[in-house]
């Protein structure tokens, strides 16, 4: 038994240690990648081979439109704030822990352009380019559908000098910031996108305050139920997942936060959770309103080399209010001379 025990924990701390090495390969291969020389014919075409159609998971969000990622050095742009504000004005083309196909791979000077899903402009296929003329002028043979609409994303892998010479291994390795080669399924991937403390709680299959709708889904599974009721001025949705004589969960979300989490036990006993447990969205930096320097070129009603008295308030008058004269300039005596009696 002890022996079975040490074994056991041999491999957690082995596979722990696999995990970490994993996480540091990128930037360990982009430095040696470095000194490589520059990409040759052959690796272009074996690469593109190699890459054309594979199926990944995605680890990172991409925006729907023609803003797609930029990688360079491990970082992603446009980075995290960023990348909200664009899924919330256009949509996901892919999220976290979904499935997508690279379906065109280009490679630049510095750059390898990969496009997931048909990438996120329509391409149209060769026999489609072509018209016939006639009476009424020239028709397309194959006319493309004008309801298409490209839901696919792209990402820039891009390099300091010219793409170098590398393996398939060590581009899966440089990719790995947003693209998940060796996951087995859609969970495992997104496992690896979350927070700690929420990666334990969807492997425990709990709900945690300040969790979003994804995270939920993850965790528990799509709801049995759903209520839309009002608190207020409020509105929120609350999933219900169990029935009696089990425990009954109830989660509110207000937009895509969970803000309550209510569970009815067995015997009775209300258990009910307020309190953020996990901040997954810490809110921007703003600027402070008071330390905003005011414009060189602001808008001014004063004569040219007036200045304002020593009393008046550095905030700007309303509009339209009269503005102070200047009080009158006595020229003073030259230095050294003494003043002319009357």
């Amino acid at each position: 038994m002890p022996g079975r025990v040490f074994a056991i924990s041999v491999l957690v701390l082995l596979a722990a240690a696999l995990a970490s090495a994993d996480d540091k390969q990128a930037p360990a291969n982009s430095s040696r990648l470095e000194k490589a020389p520059p990409i040759s014919k052959q690796t272009r075409m074996d690469l593109i081979r190699a890459f054309n159609a594979e199926l990944v998971y995605i680890r990172s969000p991409f925006p729907m439109g023609k803003t797609g990622l930029r990688l360079e050095n491990g970082v992603i742009t446009p980075d995290r704030e960023q990348l909200q504000m664009l899924m919330a004005t256009y949509g996901p083309a892919a999220k976290p822990g979904d499935m997508a196909m690279i379906s065109d791979i280009v490679i630049r000077d510095r750059l390898i352009h990969f496009e997931i899903n048909g990438g996120p402009v329509k391409k149209k296929k060769w026999y489609q380019r072509i018209e016939v003329g006639g009476m009424g002028g020239t028709v397309p043979v194959a006319p493309s559908d004008s309801r298409a609409n490209p839901r696919g994303s792209f990402v820039d892998l891009v390099f300091d000098r010219s793409v170098p010479e590398m393996t398939p291994q060590q581009l899966k390795d440089l990719l790995r910031p947003v693209f998940d080669f060796n996951s087995k399924s859609a969970v495992e991937a997104y496992l690896e996108t979350v927070p700690p403390k929420v990666k334990e709680a969807i492997k425990n299959h709990n709900v945690l305050v300040g969790m979003n709708r994804e995270m939920v889904i993850y965790s528990k599974g799509r709801p049995p139920k759903k209520d839309r009721e009002k608190d207020g001025d409020t509105e929120y949705e609350e999933w219900i997942y169990g029935e009696p004589p089990s425990d009954v969960d109830f989660v509110r979300f207000v937009g895509d936060e969970v803000v309550r989490v209510e569970t009815m036990k067995v015997g009775g006993q209300k258990v009910v959770r307020t309190e953020k447990e996990v901040d997954i969205n810490p809110p921007a930096t703003a600027a402070k309103q008071g330390e905003q320097p005011r414009p060189a070129n602001a808008p001014t009603l004063r004569r040219p080399g007036e200045e304002l008295p020593s009393s008046a308030s550095p905030k700007a008058a309303p509009a339209g209010s009269p503005q102070p004269m200047p009080p009158p300039q006595t020229p003073s005596p030259n230095p050294g001379s003494s003043p002319t009696p009357d």
